[in-house]
């Protein structure tokens, strides 16, 4: 019989009450700010200065914009636009400075009439970037005069004083701020790659602003400048400029009396679709209303044309909006002034009215265009009727391949070394370069939960192929059946058997090549399962190093020379592992499939512009591009973990 047993618990009382005042919160818990306190959320705390920056130049306030990484690790954020404005705000009786600066949910856009569009909704992102900062000091250009505040951990150190005088038209902002390292995880940096995408893309979203970044930090300081002045059809140039186009981007621009819609449009000869999102310059990976649209009315465009040009005949059915989104590469950017986002994250945008808009503005300009454009507009029908044509293919083959399975052994692959768990989210499947790794693999596992899939050769690059070939390729065939899920337009993560893959391929070029390809068919066809965060690249060991009867397994060459270096010239025995096959099962468990030893990497998609164009430059057709990033980066190989 079970016995409730009542645990002694401190007293909960009124004193136990806390009330965190001013930015104090935002010391407590920086993550329901920034997100976190790792890398990642360092560089969130340049985004939200800028972002500010950003909204003076979608008022009309600013043109230009500096960001600066200093020697000492601060960051300036400098703009010309209208400056924070300096006197006194009615509601506190402080200067509205001070008020940005230290109040959470204060500033200028919860419609008070300085901006009619902004990224910023809630009012917390430079008040909590000051939070966070060990110092952080604003220095305004306004009325002629140059102001200056100084803040500390977010409490102001000093008044708003006047230090200079200036010009009148001489206007703009300076934040510049030093981040509090007790706050932010040890070995957190500002990556100069990482900058430089965010403030293209800002560049982008925003034609004729131009935005400057420099790092003084290393011995020879680097710079780069974005001015666009054709908008988003420069981001879609810059999206496809290693791919073969079909005719340059259309561009789309109509102001409604909430918002403005903005788009461009091109077709490409690839298989996969490129179309990012934004609402009012923020990136929307989810997509939203305004992407609704956009699909909604290039679909009805197409049919239309292809319909009245005798392009589709009376039987043939319409394309369907997978038909005409194959090779589609296309930025869509919306402006309005009440945004309504799905979360706090803004991962999608919900106002209803914007998908009107979008289709109303593109329906009539992507029609005109195919209409003014006869040789080009018969190209997009010609390349969604073969992309029709190899979708049937591609359903018939997957059709084929689940009626396969469903006669070999209840619709898993013969090869598969199944766990006996059956809940996925205590399941993991390895999917193992070779035979011999696969062997290894099954007798080092536990197979209470552990899965081996062994694959032989290297499976299709799908960057190459569509969908129907891939399906006639049988390691392919093997790992969907394996996973569950289905792929393409008919994927369902619910079906997911295992909540943890795990890609293990051998430590060289043929490894790295293997790893490439599953990973560019997970991202093109299986997405899904990358963002719920399913997806590991293991970690096995290079070498074993052995002295005396002590043992040391080392996973990159930096690692080794530490480990040779503290035996101080000792003799030490060097075990180099070409290939998971070389270990025998209880050191493949030991090293790399005990998850209280293991190490592993996560797969995440921090950019999805940034992942698309890198998985086509790698994986496409054209040599030339490819050929330049190894070039480039070839210096660096040996720096890279294995």
């Amino acid at each position: 019989m079970a016995t409730n047993i009542k645990v002694s618990a401190p007293a909960y009382t009124a004193d136990q009450i806390q009330v965190l005042e001013g930015l104090e919160a935002v010391r407590r818990r920086p993550g329901m700010y920034i997100g976190g306190t790792d890398q990642a959320a360092l560089h969130h705390m340049v985004y939200e200065v800028v972002d500010n920056a950003v909204d003076e130049a979608m008022a009309g306030r600013c043109d230009h914009i500096n960001i600066i990484l200093h020697k000492d690790d601060s960051v300036s954020v400098i703009d010309d636009g209208a400056g924070i404005p300096v006197g006194i705000q009615k509601q506190t009786g402080l200067p509205a400075l001070t008020v940005v600066m230290t109040k959470l949910h204060a500033g200028g856009k919860f419609g008070g009439g300085g901006y009619k569009v902004s990224g910023g909704l809630h009012g917390v992102g430079v008040s909590a970037v000051n939070a966070l900062s060990t110092w952080l000091e604003s220095t305004i250009k306004r009325d002629g005069k140059i102001y200056r505040q100084r803040f500390e951990q977010g409490t102001p150190v000093t008044d708003v004083d006047v230090i200079g005088k200036t010009k009148k038209d001489d206007t703009g902002t300076i934040q510049r701020f030093l981040y509090d390292d007790t706050i932010f995880d040890e070995g957190a940096e500002y990556r100069y790659e990482t900058l430089v995408q965010r403030i293209r893309e800002m560049a982008f979203l925003n034609r004729g602003l131009r935005i400057r970044l420099v790092d003084e930090r290393p011995d020879e300081a680097k710079e780069v400048s974005f001015y666009f002045e054709g908008g988003v059809s420069s981001f879609v140039r810059y999206l496809t400029r290693n791919r073969g186009v079909l005719h340059d981007p259309v561009y789309v621009e109509r102001e409604f009396d909430s918002s403005i819609v903005e788009t461009a449009i091109q077709y490409t000869d690839g298989y996969s679709e490129s179309v990012f999102s934004f609402a009012n310059t923020i990136n929307t990976p989810d997509g939203g209303t305004h992407l609704t649209g956009l699909r909604s009315a290039v679909t009805r465009c197409i049919n239309d044309y292809a319909r009245k040009q005798g392009l589709l005949k009376d039987k043939d059915p319409n394309f369907s909006g997978d038909d005409t989104r194959e090779g589609l590469t296309a930025i869509i950017s919306v402006k309005l002034v009440d945004p309504q986002f799905e979360s706090q994250t803004k991962v999608k945008l919900l106002n209803n009215e914007v998908r009107n808009q979008v289709e109303s503005a593109v329906n009539e300009a992507f029609g005109e265009w195919m209409e003014s454009n006869p040789r080009d507009a018969k190209k997009i029908v010609d390349k969604c009727m073969t992309s029709a044509r190899a979708r049937a293919a591609a359903r018939k083959a997957r059709d084929l391949v689940i009626r396969k399975s469903a006669l070999e052994s209840m619709t898993l692959p013969g090869k598969l070394a199944d766990c006996s768990e059956r809940d996925p989210a205590k399941s993991e499947l390895y999917i193992v370069e070779g035979d011999s790794a696969g062997g290894s693999a099954k007798q080092g596992r536990d197979r209470r939960f552990q899965a081996i899939l062994p694959l032989r050769g290297k499976i299709l690059n799908v960057e190459k192929a569509r969908l129907d070939k891939a399906l006639g390729n049988k390691e392919i065939q093997a790992l969907i059946t394996a996973l569950g899920t289905g792929i393409g337009d008919q994927f369902n993560l619910d079906n997911l058997r295992y909540h943890r893959v795990f890609i293990m391929t051998d430590a060289d070029v043929d490894g790295s090549h293997i790893r490439t390809l599953l990973l560019t068919l997970f991202f093109r066809y299986m997405e899904p399962l990358i963002a719920a965060g399913y997806l590991y690249i293991a970690q096995p060991p290079l070498y074993l190093l052995s002295a005396g009867r002590e043992k040391h397994y080392v996973y990159n060459e930096a690692e080794k020379e530490r480990v040779m270096n503290r035996y101080n010239g000792k003799k030490v025995g060097v075990q180099r592992y070409k290939g998971l096959g070389e270990m025998n099962p209880e050191q493949l468990w030991e090293t790399t499939m005990n998850p209280e030893k293991r190490t592993v990497l996560q797969v995440t998609i921090k950019d999805a512009t940034i992942t698309d164009q890198t998985f086509d430059m790698l994986m496409g057709g054209e040599v030339a591009p490819r050929k330049r990033f190894i070039t480039t980066h070839a210096s660096e190989v040996r720096n890279l973990d294995v």
